[in-house]
């Protein structure tokens, strides 16, 4: 199972791509699609378009992940976070893959065990995950990375219940 997750943002999209090998996650890329907020909104909104187009294209992920928007400092950068988490869903969508949305503490249960925690405990945990040498950068990067990791933890689980149900039936 390969999985993209999305941190969506307006100056910073992250993404990062897992991959389940053998009950192990294996990190194939990660990284963030950056706008400058002096270009066009529109603007910003395809370049972020177009680069989940590009990573989706060239990896061919098995489905996306998103961390779904749950606080903004106002109302203005709110909407601008669902704009740039909307055209996450569209490339995706647009390209045929299912898409699945996580909360905050839903991420940080899966990844540090309990659904509060900083930046930098979600970071060290998704390098002790992933087995990377360095701690994953930029931050977006690594939130994508864990909303990854969330997803696959997920659907293990998901597949668990199933299998229990199918022994007692």
């Amino acid at each position: 199972m390969k999985i993209l997750g999305i941190d969506p943002g307006t100056i910073r999209t992250g993404y990062g791509l897992v991959e389940e090998k053998e009950q192990n996650l294996v990190c194939i890329c990660s990284g963030a699609i950056k706008t400058s907020s002096k270009e066009d909104f529109p603007l910003r909104l395809k370049k972020i378009y177009d680069g989940i187009l590009s990573i989706i294209k060239e990896h061919s992920p098995d489905a996306v992940a998103i961390e779904e928007l749950f606080f903004a400092h106002d109302v203005k950068a709110a909407l601008k976070l669902g704009h740039a988490s909307g055209v996450a869903l569209l490339a995706s969508a647009n390209l045929g893959l299912p898409v699945f949305k996580y909360s905050s503490t839903h991420i940080k249960k899966a990844v540090l065990g309990y659904g509060r925690g900083e930046k930098y405990q979600i970071q060290k945990m998704v390098q002790a995950i992933l087995g990377l040498s360095d701690i994953p950068q930029p931050e977006d990067a690594a939130d994508a990375l864990a909303v990854a990791i969330c997803h696959i933890h997920n659907a293990s689980l998901e597949e668990k219940i199933e299998k229990s149900y199918d022994r007692y039936a």
